[in-house]
């Protein structure tokens, strides 16, 4: 008699039973990496630049600007509409009254040169202060030759503000078109119209006298008790000085020291009253050596005396 087992028997696997596929195993899962893809990991560098990150917030979108721009102007029609739009701009701004110019008032200025002005500067009233270069009207303004200095301003009003600086005539100079009017500087201010009204200025005569000027007004603060007889100074050769006295006397000063040479004669004459006498002409050309020369008659009569004392 067989003994039984106290153990039962062990079944076989499942794997083994015939017919019965053997289940899937499950596979120990693993953690995700948290790690970013290599692309993404670049990306977030690139953010870590600064210029990338200004590039980005504005490089990009002025770009996109840009090119929106360049395409809709690319259009004749669309850039027309934006040049008018600007035009009808800049027309509403420089004609709003406060930048209206209404007159324009003149100082300073005599009423031919005032005359003068308005003549040059044909401005139609009202204008646009953005209209008017003041500028190349000041020295328009500038080339007339009675015109020393000019200023120019729009006031808060609406009025152009011009304001001459005329030169003096000191001096007048005889031409071969009658007479002219000069500054102490030998600047041309004008025509003497008539002589009679600018009798008290001196006379000059001669060609490139106009060049010396300050030179001829020197002499003719020097003639002292000259000066009343004095009828004028003229250039010669364009190089020296005459003085022209009346009676026909003729002071001849040399081409440099002038002044000096003069400021002699009126010695001279203080103090042997040489001028006063029947004499053609002082020569001062040469200094070291001063000449005198009588008149005619008056030769004539120191011949008559020396004969008649050889006479006798």
């Amino acid at each position: 008699m067989q003994q039984m087992s106290t153990y039962p028997e062990m079944e076989p696997p499942i794997e083994q039973i015939p017919g019965l596929a053997a289940p899937r195993r499950e596979e120990p899962r693993t953690k995700a990496d948290p790690a970013p893809s290599r692309w993404a990991y670049r990306f977030q560098r690139l953010m870590l630049t600064p210029i990338f990150r200004l590039l980005l917030k504005v490089g990009l979108p002025m770009g996109a600007a840009f090119a929106g721009g360049m395409l809709y102007f690319s259009d004749q029609d669309n850039r027309d509409a934006l040049r008018l739009w600007v035009v009808e701009i800049k027309n509403e701004i420089q004609t709003r009254p406060e930048f209206m110019v209404n007159l324009m008032r003149i100082d300073g200025a005599a009423q031919s040169v005032s005359e003068d002005i308005r003549e040059i500067l044909p401005i139609d009233f009202p204008v646009s202060s953005f209209d008017l270069n003041l500028d190349d009207m000041r020295r328009t303004i500038a080339e007339l030759p009675a015109v020393k200095d000019v200023t120019l301003r729009v006031t808060p009003k609406g009025v152009l503000q011009v304001n001459v600086t005329e030169r003096v005539p000191v001096i007048l100079w005889r031409t071969r078109d009658g007479l002219a009017l000069l500054d102490e500087h030998g600047n041309y201010v004008g025509q003497a119209e008539k002589g009679a009204d600018h009798l008290r200025l001196p006379l000059i005569v001669g060609d490139g006298a106009d060049m010396a000027v300050p030179e001829a007004l020197q002499l003719i603060a020097a003639l002292g008790p000259l000066a009343p007889r004095t009828h004028g100074i003229v250039r010669m050769g364009e190089r020296r000085w005459d003085v022209v006295l009346d009676r026909g006397q003729r002071i001849l000063l040399p081409e440099t020291g002038a002044v000096q040479a003069l400021e002699r004669v009126i010695v001279l004459h203080q103090a042997q009253y040489v001028m006063d006498r029947d004499l053609a002409h002082v020569d001062m050309r040469l200094g070291q050596r001063p000449t005198i020369r009588m008149n005619e008659a008056a030769v004539d009569h120191w011949w008559r005396k020396i004969k008649s004392g050889f006479g006798d």
